[in-house]
């Protein structure tokens, strides 16, 4: 699932007290709506796949440097499921399925390539071909979707590659300037934000 995050029509009362307190650390208003609009998506994507009330997930994330409220979210309620969320501004995201699920979402920025940003995150022979930033985003948000599943770091971008064998990997473009990837163990397909809750 994906949108806007105004899309995303759920109380702010299913966040847990750890996803408020962070909510509430943004200082731009626009940052802070992506946010909850993300984790409250999460829960929607979530629900429909399990077949239970949104209302009654609750989504956890545990860090062992970071600790509560970072690192790969899951669902105390069905462990069982992978759920993986990104924002960046003006657009939100969501996946939900059995395994590992990765997703991320990304703005393409406008302009001759980033090569910072490509030489920070791709490896040689991925650097050899990308030649502007919409394939450099592509590689971008695969690589975070695997970061995601807890099979990449962000260490290991420029020497690992996004090779996907026995994974599925679902993309779109949303608007004309945000690119995501969504990577899992069983075939995906995107759905629409649901209505109000």
């Amino acid at each position: 699932m994906g949108g806007c995050p105004e899309e995303v029509r759920a109380p702010e009362t299913w966040l847990t007290e750890v996803e408020r307190e962070r909510a509430d650390r943004f200082v731009f208003p626009a940052d802070r709506a992506c946010f909850v609009a993300a984790h409250l998506l999460v829960r929607l994507c979530a629900a429909a796949v399990l077949g239970l009330p949104p209302d009654g997930l609750t989504l956890l994330q545990r860090c062992e440097v970071h600790g509560p409220g970072h690192g790969r979210p899951y669902l105390p309620e069905a462990p069982e499921l992978g759920v993986s969320f990104s924002h960046t501004r003006g657009y939100v995201c969501a996946a939900a399925g059995p395994g590992r699920v990765g997703v991320d979402a990304e703005h393409v920025p406008p302009g001759p390539l980033n090569e910072a940003l490509a030489d920070h995150a791709l490896t040689p022979a991925e650097r050899a071909l990308v030649t502007g930033n919409d394939d450099l985003i592509r590689h971008w948000t695969r690589k975070e979707a695997l970061v995601k599943r807890g099979e990449l770091t962000l260490d290991e971008l420029r020497s690992g590659g996004s090779d996907l064998a026995g994974r599925h990997l679902l993309e779109w473009r949303a608007d004309p300037d945000v690119m995501v990837a969504v990577i899992t163990d069983s075939p995906a397909r995107r759905v629409p934000v649901p209505p109000a809750a």
